[in-house]
């Protein structure tokens, strides 16, 4: 991986390569076998690879590879892939066509072997950790690729296919260098967790720009992959830091198989990330029944602890990967994800604008109204009606009346009597 492509955006997570010399052995490692290639493979007895598969060798699992492609050509790979895909719009539609410059082209070959390479004959060649799991082919690309399609929609493509395919398990060993993930995402991620399948994802590199991890690795609920030396330590340029971290894996001195067959040894998260899914195809594999929330919850609760840490911590998460352990611990169940939840995540964080509400349509008819009654106005109350002229007024005016005049002619007769009476 050149160290040129940390401003891109989307960028594979891989590390510095160097072309692997036959014939040389990682120091400290005892050989097993007669093929250097094998013996290379230190983490397979490190890391309980090699005991697990007393247990399980991940036959009946599937790992999905979102990436540049796996090639149609190594050993390796004679009948481990079911199906394929090409998101990118410039690969063949089956997967198989490695997209991308120099630096990208070979970068799905590599990380597919290390999760379920079949080896190249007995006890030589490249061998996953999950040698018996089925793969399927995703090639996205970006960049010098040539694609136009938008990276944040491949990937939502390649996860939909993922699924829709049989996938139990999704490696993405890519980086967006940007804690953000586009909205389209939360649909892609939540797609995969409704129908139980695993994401792992690489935590990327310094070495490539990475200082700390950028999406996918940031999204609630992926098993995030950390990278440590051959003798444990956290890599510098081989890995990256972040709180959403669950496991470390081995990301220096990684082995790999090219397009064209040949080996070269390399370095980077991008090789931890699918030695971490193969192990979660194992479990898988193991118990067909078991849930998202637990396969990752065994993987993390049985993690080797790292001296002197606390962990969890932002360098190895919960420490070292432990296959066998992973497989034969007895580790209580859980009912939730214990990477984090992206529903609530999505309800809480993600401010959607809001949508207006539409206008009702009235779809019936119209009842018919009958007419209205008629009805007088309403009377003046300070002006008479015919029925207080009738039964108020003028029985009172009469009554006024015939009293004035009977006050009048008394008032009249008393005044005569009085004249009658001077006279006399």
């Amino acid at each position: 991986m050149s160290r040129g492509m940390q401003k891109r955006r989307g960028i594979f997570a891989g590390g510095l390569v160097a072309v692997f010399v036959l014939g040389t052995v990682t120091a400290g490692v005892t050989p097993v076998s007669a093929d250097p290639v094998r013996d290379a493979q230190y983490w397979l007895a490190e890391y309980g690879v090699a005991d697990a598969w007393e247990f399980s060798t991940g036959e009946g699992a599937t790992i999905a590879i979102i990436d540049t492609g796996i090639a149609d050509g190594p050993v390796e790979f004679d009948g481990a892939v079911v199906a394929g895909h090409d998101a990118s719009g410039v690969g063949s539609s089956d997967g198989r066509t490695p997209v991308g410059g120099a630096d990208e082209n070979p970068h799905g070959s590599w990380v597919a072997s290390l999760a379920a390479g079949r080896g190249n004959g007995s006890g030589n060649g490249v061998i996953g950790t999950a040698p018996d799991a089925d793969l399927i082919a995703i090639s996205v690309g970006f960049g010098s690729s040539g694609s136009t399609i938008p990276f944040e929609d491949q990937i939502a493509d390649a996860i939909h296919f993922a699924v829709d395919n049989g996938a139990d398990v999704i490696n993405m060993s890519l980086t967006t260098n940007t804690k953000d993930w586009p909205q389209s995402w939360d649909e892609a991620f939540t797609y995969a967790y409704d129908h139980n399948v695993i994401v792992v994802a690489a935590a990327g590199n310094r070495g490539s720009g990475t200082d700390e991890v950028g999406a996918p690795a940031t999204i609630p609920g992926v098993l995030v992959v950390a990278g440590v030396d051959p003798a444990g330590a956290a890599s510098y340029d081989a890995s990256s830091q972040g709180i959403t971290l669950s496991v470390a894996a081995p990301s220096e001195e990684l082995v790999g198989v090219s397009p064209d067959g040949s080996y070269v040894q390399w370095a980077g998260t991008s090789g931890a990330s699918p030695i971490v899914a193969g192990i979660a195809a194992l479990v898988r594999s193991r118990y067909p029944d078991m849930d998202t929330a637990n396969v990752i919850n065994r993987i993390i609760r049985t993690a080797t602890p790292v001296a002197g840490q606390e962990l969890p911590n932002a360098l190895y998460g919960y420490g070292y990967v432990n296959a066998v352990a992973a497989l034969t611990a007895d580790v209580a169940a859980v009912d939730e994800n214990p990477m984090g939840d992206l529903a609530a995540w999505i309800t809480t964080y993600r401010k959607a604008a809001a949508t207006p509400k539409p206008v009702p349509e009235d779809t019936g008819t119209i009842p018919t109204v009958p007419p209205l009654d008629t009805v007088a106005a309403p009377a003046n109350p300070f002006l008479p009606t015919r029925d207080t002229l009738l039964y108020v007024s003028l029985p009172l005016a009469l009554f006024l009346g015939t009293g004035t005049l009977v006050v009048l002619g008394a008032i009249g007769a008393t005044r005569h009597l009085k004249r009658v009476a001077r006279r006399q």
